[in-house]
């Protein structure tokens, strides 16, 4: 006759539904699932990233900050102060490692002081012509 083992021949088993025992002293226990494995002594830590170093390294574009100032103050109001937004993004975006953000940035101040120098020459010429014209046309008529 077949013996069927019983529960005293079955080692120390937790009963069902109750947590597994803890690992024996000494051993840790193993790392959650998708996690990087632990560092190993004597190993050298990763590099910390570096802040404020782009990717492209060298040196950052002109931001035009003071063509822009400039030009809001002698020339023209508001393409002046578009310069200046756009002036002030420019480190920024360096700063942030977007390059080519930080150099159409760069291009943009650029076009609005110099549309903002132009548009201050013209008005001041404009203005000239103005002020001309109408000294002539008044002292032809007295």
């Amino acid at each position: 006759m077949t013996q069927f083992p019983g529960p005293q021949d079955q080692p120390d088993e937790p009963p069902y539904g109750s947590a597994p025992p803890p690992p024996p002293y000494g051993s840790a226990p193993p790392p959650p699932y998708g996690s990087a494995p632990p560092p190993q002594y004597g190993s050298a830590p990763p590099p910390a990233p570096g802040y404020g170093q782009p990717v492209g390294g060298g040196t950052p574009p002109p931001n035009y900050l003071v063509w822009g100032i400039l030009s809001t103050v002698f020339c023209c109001l508001p393409l002046g102060i578009a310069s200046i937004v756009f002036a002030a993004q420019v480190n920024g975006k360096w700063a942030a490692g977007d390059v080519a953000g930080a150099q159409d940035s760069s291009q943009k101040a650029k076009k609005f002081a110099i549309w903002s120098a132009v548009a201050g020459v013209v008005i001041v010429v404009l203005y000239v012509v103005l002020i001309v014209g109408l000294g002539v046309a008044g002292s032809s008529t007295s």
